[in-house]
């Protein structure tokens, strides 16, 4: 079925929720593992934007905002390519345009980025351990506390920013189709 608000409201709001939610996790996932390794900036918190180490909770760079946009493009191509490959031609010639799946996905890739840096920085703790020289998501003796209070681990902080994106996506897929179609 196309995306269609105005025919096809239910699906199409429940097909955005999940293009959001994967679209989060794409890009959040790009974000930490390509943004850490091809970044060149130290990242710094979303929350004060202070200068943190690699791999703390909550901390962006411009990278990883980048790469968080090109995960989220990816989900939208894909779901766009699924469009145009397993909807026939004279439906798609009928309906709106399909198109802005691909700015509604980069733009969910990047929210979701944000959503979950929000809460790492300040829901998940995060820490310098002095004795293993590297970041660690629990308190301890040995522990440089940088960010956060250990309310969330890292699988809450993803569910949480998965389920937010997912519920905002389709809104902003309806404003983007009010503009682009």
């Amino acid at each position: 079925m196309p995306i269609d608000f105005a025919s096809n409201y239910g699906a199409t709001w429940l097909g955005m929720g999940i293009l959001g939610a994967l679209a989060c996790s794409c890009g959040d996932t790009l974000a930490s593992e390509m943004g850490t390794v091809l970044g060149t900036a130290e990242p710094r918190l979303l929350t004060t934007l202070e200068r943190v180490p690699r791999g703390t909770n909550g901390g962006v760079s411009p990278a990883g905002l980048l790469f968080s946009i090109a995960g989220g493009f990816l989900i939208g191509l894909s779901y766009y390519v699924a469009l145009l490959l397993f909807i026939p031609r004279d439906v798609l010639e009928i309906s709106t345009e399909q198109w802005p799946v691909l700015l509604v996905g980069a733009i969910s890739g990047l929210l979701g980025s944000l959503i979950d840096s929000f809460l790492g920085a300040t829901l998940q703790f995060s820490g310098f351990c002095q004795e293993r020289n590297c970041i660690v998501e629990r308190p301890a003796d040995c522990v440089r506390h940088i960010s956060g209070c250990a309310v969330l681990d890292n699988h809450s902080v993803n569910m949480l920013a998965s389920l937010f994106t997912a519920l905002l996506t389709p809104r902003i897929a309806l404003y983007m189709w009010s503009f682009c179609s």
